[in-house]
């Protein structure tokens, strides 16, 4: 290991060696004072022994007042005893004074604890994968023992040619004493001798990618930095499994078959006639997580932008067709592929990265819809993200984002087809990934349409999504990504229209229910074909269902296609009483509807509620209603909406939100309405009763109860109590908490003040938050 001795002076480099310096002028009076004290050694001698310590060695050692500063970088592995046939000794003494590494052990190999803990054994080779967000181990051979008191020891992981630690592309991992969920750290956890086990905790918002790992320590006589080693690099993943992470999914089964599943089913052909055929998507196989990697450096976006799932997303359905990015795979719809493989004859997506891969970049050939979104779910299940290829048949192509299927004809109702650009395919293959929308209001979250197959272009690239599925299921298509173009392949009507004799077009005919029908997937855990038409569109001819195209269709090129309402004197609100609904017992809100015209109005009234997770996520509807209003002249009535406990009990997660989905139609003026309102059950509060005589400095306790409101385990639950002049912060380990079980407690405290204090206590726990109680003590002196 090559080692410096810093000298206290300080000069330019001058000449071959540019450690040296040959002019004495400049000295500083410490240094000539320090030369005087050497008069028996000329500046040759000196010059000589920096040059070569081992040659010519001071006769004496440094003064009691000289500070040696020594950097050490290691040198990967070069003989440090040797130089030509002398002795290193000065090397081997400075050696002692360093923390070095000698070697890392990540436990990386797929029998290891971490690959097993964040469901990464299944990649191929034996690099360390890990998932963010969660923790993992590693051991540290160091050149002596660990001491906590004087030595310091971090870890720095680097990422992308320009990593940054504004950027989060250059972490430091700091040696701490006790774990948090809201950062990069590492704890000791195991010694053994000089080795010591680290547990490392990344952030559920980590840049995703392939990291360098170095070592570096300081000690009261200098600093050490491993040198980057390849075989210990880390791959860093999307964690479903995390529930920080945008892209968590708590059902298991659900995780098994859209990130684990390795082979799929894709569906083909008409909806009278649905064909399927297997694709091994292989996302584990050697060297796909290298190409998958490979597809996000190609874009040549910055990695900084890798910790958001919707940018990921949305680099991914750019990235996998070629037609302005050299992605890929290059379309062909001409039935010429006589210079490449013809689409049908792919039957899974490895062969197709990993020759994209070899081969620097150049663009596969050939692909259609289904080979675009085999290779998309690969790629986003290699990364993390679950995903599932989705099959829309009578599939919609809208090229004016009118929103409409638009046939246009003569005047002798022949068809113009210079002007019939849109068109219906039998079948289109795209995909749904999973993941929240913070970008979007709450409820927009779950799943995302995506489609790589290049049809059109978004803000100027060919990608297509995440589009909200539950936006796009109600006609929200003013909301991003690209919800305008997935409607109209699901949901769109068939406009035909004929020229005038001034040359302009009337509308002569709408068809509904022609397209989007039968949108299919795999189902989870069988090979049986799964109907998720729902998800998309209301039942077509419903209420809801012309609500969601018209709504859909006045943010279109063609808002006119529509009639307009008569007039919108109808308006429709909700409100809460109080502090809201209370858990365990029946959710009551107001639904205000006011008239405003001098005659009557009559609207039927869609409800539905769905539980929600915090981060919008929808998880299932509860309750679905719908009622006919009658309103009288200018009057303002007000119902009340009822969701019964029963109805909810076993479906609430997180922090028991729901939301509220209200549209309708006024009859006599054709008027839309719709809104949609966010409100969570109040959680119960901890019970904190005082047992015992309060008096400063005597002995007294306080029983804290509280009882599972959810049909789900409560896990890793802790206690705060805390109360100024009855006792500081404390920490009570409960443990898990059963569904509906309840848990007591008592703790014992002195207070330590006189008069009106106030106990309060706090649940932490991540199932459910916002749980608290207080109880005031009146304490009297002694």
């Amino acid at each position: 290991m090559p080692v410096e001795s810093r000298s206290i002076r300080n000069r330019s480099a001058v000449g071959r060696f540019p450690s040296v310096s040959l002019v004495w002028d400049s000295e500083t009076g410490d240094e000539k004072e320090f030369l005087q004290d050497q008069p028996d050694e000329g500046a040759c001698r000196r010059w000589l022994r920096k040059i070569c310590p081992c040659c010519c060695p001071k006769k004496s050692g440094p003064g009691p007042n000289t500070d040696t500063v020594i950097i050490g970088t290691d040198d990967g592995g070069k003989d440090k005893g040797t130089d030509g046939n002398k002795p290193d000794s000065a090397g081997s003494e400075l050696d002692e004074l360093l923390l070095k590494v000698r070697s890392v052990n990540l436990m990386k190999t797929k029998t290891d604890q971490n690959r097993k803990e964040h469901h990464t054994d299944c990649y191929h080779g034996n690099d360390l994968i890990i998932r963010r967000g969660q923790t993992f181990q590693m051991w540290l051979d160091l050149s002596r023992p660990f001491d906590q008191n004087t030595d310091k020891l971090y870890l720095e992981l680097k990422t992308g040619l320009l990593p940054t630690i504004s950027k989060n592309t250059h972490v430091i991992v700091p040696l701490v004493e006790e774990l948090s969920d809201d950062r990069w750290e590492a704890k000791i956890v195991q010694r053994d001798g000089n080795k010591i086990k680290l547990s490392v905790n990344s952030l559920p918002t980590t840049v995703i990618g392939r990291y360098q790992l170095t070592v570096a320590t300081h000690t009261v006589k200098g600093d050490y930095t491993s040198t980057h080693d390849p075989a210990n690099d880390i791959y860093i993943l999307f964690n479903p499994w995390c529930e920080d992470d945008t892209v968590y999914m708590d059902d298991e089964k659900e995780l098994e078959e859209y990130v684990l599943n390795d082979v799929g089913r894709l569906y083909y052909g008409t909806e009278n006639q649905i064909g399927s055929r297997t694709w091994n998507y292989g996302q584990f196989d050697e060297g796909l997580l290298a190409a998958c990697l490979y597809v996000l450096e190609k874009s040549l976006t910055p990695p900084s932008g890798w910790g958001d799932a919707v940018n990921v997303v949305r680099v991914i359905s750019a990235m996998i067709n070629s037609v302005d990015d050299n992605g890929v795979i290059t379309g062909n719809w001409s039935g010429n592929y006589i210079d490449g493989t013809p689409p049908t004859s792919w039957s899974g997506s490895v062969d197709i990265l990993k020759k994209y891969h070899q081969e620097g970049g150049t663009p596969v050939k050939y692909g259609q819809c289904w080979v675009f979104s085999g290779v998309t779910t690969t790629v986003l299940r290699c990364l993390g993200i679950p995903s599932r290829s989705v099959t829309n048949f009578s599939s919609a192509h809208d090229t004016d984002v009118s929103l409409t299927v638009d046939v246009y004809m003569d005047e002798n109702m022949e068809p113009l087809e210079h002007l019939n650009r849109d068109s219906i395919w039998n079948f289109h293959v795209w995909n749904d990934c999973w993941m929240s929308r913070p970008d979007l209001p709450a409820g927009m979250g779950g799943w995302q349409a995506v489609d790589s197959t290049p049809q059109e272009t978004s803000l100027g690239t060919f990608c297509c999504g995440p589009a909200s599925v539950a936006a796009i299921r109600n006609g929200q298509v003013f909301l991003k990504h690209d919800c305008p173009f997935v409607f109209a392949e699901v949901n769109s009507d068939k406009i035909y229209w004929q020229k005038n004799l001034d040359g302009t077009f009337s509308q002569i005919y709408c068809e509904k229910n022609v397209v989007g029908h039968h949108i299919s997937t795999k189902a989870v855990g069988s090979e049986e074909r799964n109907d998720i038409t729902n998800l998309y569109k209301y039942p077509e001819g419903s209420e809801q269902e012309r609500i969601a195209v018209e709504t859909a269709c006045r943010y279109g090129s063609k808002p006119q296609v529509y009639a307009s309402p008569k007039a919108e004197d109808v308006s429709l609100e909700v409100t809460m009483d109080g502090e809201g609904p209370r858990m365990g017992a029946d959710a009551e809100l107001n639904i205000i509807l006011r008239n405003s015209s001098s005659v009557p109005r009559t609207i039927r009234l869609n409800s539905q509620v769905a539980v929600m997770y915090y981060t919008g996520v929808l998880k299932g509807i509860v309750k679905k209603d719908n009622v006919e209003v009658e309103l009288l002249p200018n009057e303002v009535q007000t119902m009340v909406w009822t969701l019964e406990h029963k109805h909810y009990q076993d479906q609430l997660v997180d922090q028991a939100a729901l939301m509220l989905t209200l549209s309708g139609r006024v009859d006599q003026t054709q008027q839309v309405l719709a809104t949609q309102f966010s409100f969570r059950l109040r959680t119960p509060d901890l019970i904190i009763k005082p047992i015992g005589d309060a008096v400063v400095g005597k002995k007294m306790a306080a029983e804290i109860s509280f009882t599972n409101p959810l049909p789900r385990m409560l896990k890793g639950v802790v206690f705060r109590l805390e109360g100024l002049g009855l006792l500081r912060v404390r920490k009570v380990t409960v443990g898990d908490i059963g569904s509906y079980a309840s848990v007591k407690l008592t703790e014992n405290f002195i207070p330590t003040l006189a008069g009106s204090r106030k106990l309060v206590a706090l649940l932490d726990c991540r199932q459910l938050t916002q749980v608290h109680g207080v109880a005031t003590i009146d304490v009297l002196e002694k």
